[in-house]
């Protein structure tokens, strides 16, 4: 795609965005640069979250940190005139609500007059649906198509699963370490990854009533009652590792903010598969 052709999107606010000539350099949250990265666009630079420090966090790096992708910090204090020094013509953020962007305060790109496209990675789209609106984004920024070649290793990786996940019978639980006495346990539902996995087979645990519409916050003794054959735990580094679990239980890393690209979640898919199946 030629950078000066006119360029349009609309994002899942519905806001209608556009530039005179197709965005070269990009700037993203983490999570959304490390998918863009996956589908052939390489940002100049991204940014983390409120539960970010001063260094990208692998659990949501994707390939950005081989890459040597700058990091700019947190995105609600990251330095507006370092941003504006990189020249970005386009900033990428995600959702939860369908409204705001995550991690960067709209105003910022406002005052840098820089179109702002914002994502949903929430409960609604299911995972395929996520996953082609960042495709589609990728293939908007001038991502070369890459002949179905990822889009086929997530249908290998998801046949693989779903197979094991059949003669294995394992119960599975999602939690966030929150502390040495708390852990938040993921409602399945609420997560498209973890949503794809029930739909694949997997028999993951839903933590039960309580409040929370992604999580429910309880003492350690309610995860360890579970009684998961499998856990996967929060990998990213502000969570407390897990603890508690008898020797038996199998532990996988998990990362709530996988990138929503077809290469990262097959990837994921293939590592719960393995543990599945040893």
């Amino acid at each position: 795609m030629s950078d000066t052709q006119a360029w349009g999107f609309t994002d899942d606010r519905g806001a209608e965005l556009g530039a005179a000539r197709v965005p070269q350099r990009v700037v993203a949250y983490a999570r959304a640069g490390a998918a863009l990265f996956d589908l052939g666009v390489t940002p100049v630079a991204v940014y983390g979250s409120g539960h970010d420090g001063a260094a990208l966090d692998p659990a949501k790096a994707g390939g950005l940190g081989a890459a040597g992708v700058p990091y700019l910090g947190p995105g609600r204090s990251l330095d507006e005139a370092v941003l504006e020094e990189l020249r970005p013509e386009v900033i990428v953020d995600v959702t939860y609500d369908g409204k705001s962007p995550y991690a960067l305060d709209e105003a910022v790109a406002g005052r840098l007059g820089v179109p702002l496209v914002v994502l949903s990675v929430g409960d609604e789209p299911a995972l395929p649906a996520v996953l082609g609106r960042f495709a589609a984004l990728g293939r908007s920024l001038g991502a070369e198509p890459a002949g179905g070649v990822p889009d086929a290793e997530l249908d290998a990786a998801e046949a693989a699963l779903r197979g094991v996940a059949a003669r294995s019978g394992l119960t599975v639980l999602a939690l966030s370490g929150a502390g040495p006495e708390q852990v938040h346990l993921a409602r399945p539902e609420a997560w498209p990854e973890l949503a794809r996995l029930v739909g694949l087979g997997v028999r993951l645990l839903d933590p039960g009533p309580g409040p929370g519409a992604n999580w429910l916050t309880a003492d350690r003794s309610v995860a360890t009652g579970l009684r998961p054959d499998l856990v996967l735990f929060d990998a990213r580094e502000h969570a407390t590792p897990p603890c508690g679990f008898p020797a038996g239980v199998r532990l996988v890393p998990w990362s709530p903010e996988i990138p929503p690209s077809a290469v990262a979640c097959a990837r994921f898919f293939r590592v719960l598969t393995e543990a599945l199946a040893t």
